[in-house]
């Protein structure tokens, strides 16, 4: 599948999971997305982990994986779409009234603060009926 593919399924849905490193230790958190262009946007609370460690980071951010699937739990058919890139705290004003206006939270708490994730790898696939 290429890169076009990939990200198009990406945009498909709007929940997938975030990886970070956390005090040396990877760390899974659920999060909903959108896809803009080629880059990975979500939001997330002062206080989550991913801020304190991507408003630190130098350029070009963060390392962090981002995964999202869309997987039949009958058929074990779907897709599966891995981004590994740099998250990046997101300030200019004008990026950030238009992600609060496309990205709503999907948990019941203030999410004020937005992380852009560029990807420098995308590796997907398609999971297929297996043919004997």
């Amino acid at each position: 599948m290429d890169r076009f593919e990939a990200l198009r399924l990406l945009g498909s849905v709007s929940f997938g999971r975030v990886v970070f490193t956390q005090r040396a230790l990877p760390a899974i958190r659920p999060v909903n997305h959108i896809v803009d262009g080629e880059d990975i946007v979500i939001r997330t609370h002062e206080g989550a982990a991913l801020v304190s460690y991507a408003q630190d980071a130098g350029d070009p951010g963060v390392v962090v994986a981002y995964e999202a699937d869309a997987i039949d739990p009958q058929t074990h058919l779907g897709w599966s779409v891995v981004v590994t890139g740099y998250a990046r705290m997101v300030t200019d004003p004008e990026d950030l009234a238009r992600y609060q206006a496309a990205l709503r939270p999907w948990v019941d708490r203030t999410m004020d603060f937005t992380v852009r994730i560029h990807p420098e790898e995308i590796t997907a696939v398609h999971l297929v009926p297996y043919d004997e």
